[in-house]
């Protein structure tokens, strides 16, 4: 049997219905990626980038997965396809988003994939959620936890935690 991997992948959606559109998102990366090891709540947050459309539903993942990065990647684009996203402009709303925040601690910067992250320090969209998640986690590059990259981000967004709970 393969190792597992501990990937760290966050959801976003301000399009459509988006508590059914993040839900089938956790079925479709259950299926296609991994197992859903730990979920956080779901973060109503207000666009980044680009502000003049509606406001996001975000919840950040850790998913065990056997496939190598770029593998999981594919698997994330073909499911933001089937939930409808249609990508035309950078910070567009949409049906759905989803990141890559961290692969284990890998390290990587190629034309299709950066890790972690390259944004996620400045995003308290992504890291509020990580931080209930993983508090301790060490961004491998800043050699800092998510706990204090939240506390050093310039973000002044609203991060609203909603009263639905996702189930893992």
């Amino acid at each position: 049997m393969s190792r597992l991997n501990k990937t760290h992948l966050l959801l976003g959606a301000n399009l459509a219905d988006r508590l059914a559109t993040m839900a089938e998102a956790r079925n479709l990366i259950a299926k296609k990626i991994g197992t859903v090891v730990k979920a956080s709540s779901l973060y109503e947050t207000q666009p980044w980038g680009k502000t003049d459309q509606p406001e996001f539903i975000n919840q950040a993942l850790e998913v065990a997965t056997e496939l190598p990065p770029l593998v999981v990647l594919k698997a994330i684009l073909e499911i933001e396809k089937l939930l409808g996203r249609n990508r035309q402009e950078k910070w567009d709303a949409r049906t759905i988003d989803i990141d890559i925040l961290f692969y284990d601690a890998k390290v990587l910067n190629t034309n299709e994939l950066t890790l972690p992250h390259p944004h996620l320090h400045e995003r308290n969209f992504a890291l509020v959620p990580m931080l209930e998640i993983a508090p301790n986690k060490q961004h491998p590059v800043f050699k800092k936890t998510i706990e204090e990259l939240y506390e050093a981000s310039s973000d002044d967004l609203d991060v609203v935690m909603l009263d639905e709970v996702a189930p893992v």
